[in-house]
C-alpha cells in the first residue's frame, strides 16, 4: 500500500510486454512464469487478489483422482506431477495430507475398482513409495475413523493429497512474481479494450483506490479473469462457440468438535456424488456441491439449500453425529470457469484449460484446476514468446517455475518445516500464546512468521492474541498489499472462514489500525466496516 501511487505511475507510464487481466492464481502463475522470462509484465486485478475462485476452493491440490472415473488419464498425470512441483516450491503452504475413502454397500467405487483405481492413480501422479495407497478392511477403518456408518461401510481406500490455502498462495506468487520485476495492482479494474489498426494495443482501467482512469499500453494481452473471461471477451465481441459453463462449488465449517474427523475422508453421498470433510485447526469443513450458476459473480452466496445439502450428505455417512444448519460457522461459495461443453452435466464436463485466441491478438485463458495452474501459465506464455519471435524477432528463454521457490526465504522440505514450526512454537510460548498459532503461521507464511513476530514488539499494550493478529494487519498493509479489512480478514489470514470468532472480537481494532495506515476519512472507515459486516453476514447460510 505504502508505494502504491508509485507502482500506478510505473503502470500508467510503462510500455508493456504483457498485461494480464486478473490476479487469481492463473494469473498470478502466468506473471511470475512471464517476468521470470524477462518479459516486462504487469497485471491488474478488479478487486483484490485471489478474491473470486482462487479463494473459494476445496484447498487442496490434488492429484485428481475423479478424473479417473472420467478416463482423463493424461489429466490425472499431469496434475500430479505438477502437484509434487508446487509443494516442492512452497513445502509450508503445500502440506501432505492423507485421505480415507470409505467403500460403502451401493457406493461410487467397489473393493476392486478402488484398489486398481487408486493404484494407477499413485503411477500417473508419481506418488513417492511411502506416501501410496493401500486398502483397510471394515474394521481397519473404523478404528482410525470410528464416527463412520458401521452398517454401511465395507472397507477403505487409504491415499495421498496435499492441501493448501489457495488465496495464500497467489499472494505468494504475486509476491514472487513482483520479486521477478513484475508490477502487479489489486482493485483496478478494467472497463475497456484499446486497439490500434485492428490489433489489441492496452486497456483502460479505473483505479478503486484513488479514484483515477489508467491507461496501460502492452504489446500482448492475456485475458485470465476466471469467471469474469466471457466478460473481458464480449469487449472485444470475440466470444464464438467456445464459451464459458459457469458452476457453483459451496462449501461449510463447522467447529471441529462437531464433526471430529481425524483424517480427510472423501465419501460417497446418496445422489451418488463425492464430497469432502477436511479437518483444519479449530473446524471441520465439508464441501462441495456443482449446481448450475447464472447470477451476480461479484455476490455469490451459499443457500440454505446448498447447505442442507451437505448437511444431510455428513448425516447419512457420519450417522452418530446429527448436524443442523445452527451447526454452521461459516461457508463460502465460488464458481468454477468450465469450458461449455453440449449435452454433458455439471459433473460431466471436463476440468481441463483451454486457450482462446481473439482476431485482435487477445489470448484468453479458462477452465483448468488450482493444482493446475502453472502448466497454464506456462501455455500461455509460451504462446506469447512464440508471437514475439514470430512477430517482432524477440526471443525469450524457457519457463523456469518449476525451480522458483514461491518465497523469498524458503523452507526446503517437510522436515525443515517441521523444525521451524518448532522454533516458532517456543518463540511464541515465550510471549503467552499457544501452539496453534504456531502452526497457523508456519503453514500461512513460511519463514516471513519471524518478521511478524517481531512486529509484536509495536503493540505491547496488548494481550498477546491481539498483538499477534495486530502486527500481521501491520505486515499484510506493507508486504501485501492489505487495502481492506476484508482483504486482511479472508484472502490473507483466511480468518473469515475459519476463525470467523475471531473476526467479530478483533474487527474494530483492525478497523481502527488499518484507518490509521491508509489515512482514511470517517467516511472511507464507516464504508469499509459496512463492507467487512456484510461479509461476516453472508458467511451465514442459515438465514436464506
Amino acid at each position: 500500500m505504502k508505494n502504491r501511487s508509485e507502482k500506478l505511475n510505473e503502470l500508467l507510464f510503462g510500455h508493456w510486454d504483457l498485461l494480464i487481466i486478473g490476479g487469481g492464481i492463473t494469473g498470478a502463475g502466468i506473471a511470475l512464469d512471464a517476468a521470470s522470462r524477462g518479459i516486462k509484465t504487469a497485471l491488474v486485478e478488479k478487486n483484490d487478489f485471489a478474491s473470486g475462485t482462487s479463494s473459494k476452493s476445496t484447498k487442496l491440490v490434488h492429484g485428481g483422482l475423479r478424473y479417473l472415473k472420467q478416463l482423463e488419464f493424461a489429466l490425472v498425470s499431469e496434475v500430479g506431477r505438477e502437484r509434487a512441483i508446487v509443494h516442492k516450491n512452497a513445502p509450508h503452504l503445500v502440506i501432505p495430507e492423507k485421505m480415507l475413502m470409505p467403500l460403502v454397500k451401493g457406493g461410487t467405487y467397489g473393493r476392486l475398482s478402488s484398489s486398481f483405481g487408486l493404484e494407477v492413480y499413485d503411477i500417473l501422479a508419481n506418488v513417492q513409495k511411502q506416501d501410496r495407497m493401500h486398502m483397510l478392511s471394515k474394521e481397519e477403518t473404523l478404528a482410525i475413523e470410528p464416527l463412520l456408518n458401521e452398517e454401511t461401510l465395507l472397507g477403505s481406500g487409504y491415499y495421498s493429497e496435499y492441501r493448501t490455502d489457495d488465496a495464500r498462495l497467489t499472494i505468494e506468487l504475486i509476491k514472487a512474481a513482483q520479486r521477478k520485476g513484475a508490477v502487479c495492482l489489486n482493485y483496478c479494474e478494467v472497463h475497456s479494450l484499446s486497439d490500434e489498426d485492428s490489433k489489441i494495443s492496452g486497456v483502460v482501467c479505473s483505479d478503486h483506490i484513488g479514484g483515477h482512469e489508467v491507461y496501460v499500453k502492452a504489446r500482448y494481452v492475456v485475458n485470465a479473469g476466471g469467471p469474469w473471461v466471457d466478460h473481458i471477451r464480449r469487449m472485444n465481441n470475440s466470444i464464438t462457440k467456445k464459451r464459458l459453463h459457469l458452476t457453483k462449488g459451496v462449501h461449510i465449517v463447522l467447529p471441529h468438535e462437531k464433526l471430529p474427523v481425524k483424517h480427510s475422508i472423501y465419501f460417497d453421498v446418496p445422489d451418488g456424488r463425492m464430497i469432502f470433510t477436511i479437518p483444519r485447526g479449530r473446524t471441520t469443513y465439508i464441501g462441495t456441491t456443482d449446481t448450475d450458476y447464472q447470477g451476480d459473480l461479484d455476490n455469490i452466496l451459499t443457500t440454505r439449500e446448498d447447505a442442507k445439502y451437505l448437511i444431510d450428505a455428513v448425516n447419512s455417512t457420519f450417522p452418530g453425529i446429527r448436524l443442523t444448519l445452527g451447526d454452521i460457522e461459516s461457508s463460502w461459495a465460488g464458481i468454477r470457469p468450465l469450458i461449455h461443453q453440449e449435452g454433458k452435466s455439471t459433473s460431466e464436463i471436463s476440468r481441463k484449460d483451454e486457450i482462446f485466441e481473439a482476431p485482435d491478438g487477445l489470448i484468453s485463458i479458462a477452465g483448468g484446476k488450482l493444482t493446475g495452474y502453472r502448466k497454464m501459465a506456462q501455455k500461455t506464455v509460451d504462446l506469447v514468446v512464440k508471437r514475439f519471435e514470430k512477430f517482432d524477432g524477440i526471443k525469450f528463454g524457457p519457463c523456469i517455475t518449476r525451480h522458483i521457490p514461491l518465497t523469498e526465504d524458503p523452507l526446503w522440505n517437510v522436515e525443515e518445516v517441521d523444525y521451524y514450526r518448532s522454533i516458532i512454537s517456543q518463540k511464541l510460548k515465550d510471549l503467552g500464546l499457544s501452539d496453534y498459532y504456531a502452526g497457523y503461521l508456519v503453514a500461512n507464511y513460511g519463514k516471513q512468521s519471524e518478521l511478524i513476530i517481531s512486529l509484536m514488539d509495536q503493540f505491547k499494550t496488548s494481550q498477546p492474541e491481539e498483538a499477534l493478529i495486530r502486527s500481521e494487519l501491520k505486515y499484510g498493509v506493507d508486504q501485501e498489499m492489505v487495502c481492506t479489512s476484508v482483504d486482511f480478514f479472508d484472502r490473507r489470514t483466511g480468518r473469515l472462514s475459519f476463525d470467523i470468532d475471531r473476526v467479530v472480537l478483533y474487527k474494530d481494532i483492525i478497523l481502527n489500525d488499518l484507518s490509521g495506515y491508509s489515512e482514511w476519512s470517517d467516511e472511507q472507515k464507516a464504508a469499509d466496516k459496512n463492507l467487512l459486516d456484510k461479509r461476516i453476514s453472508s458467511t451465514s447460510p442459515v438465514h436464506r
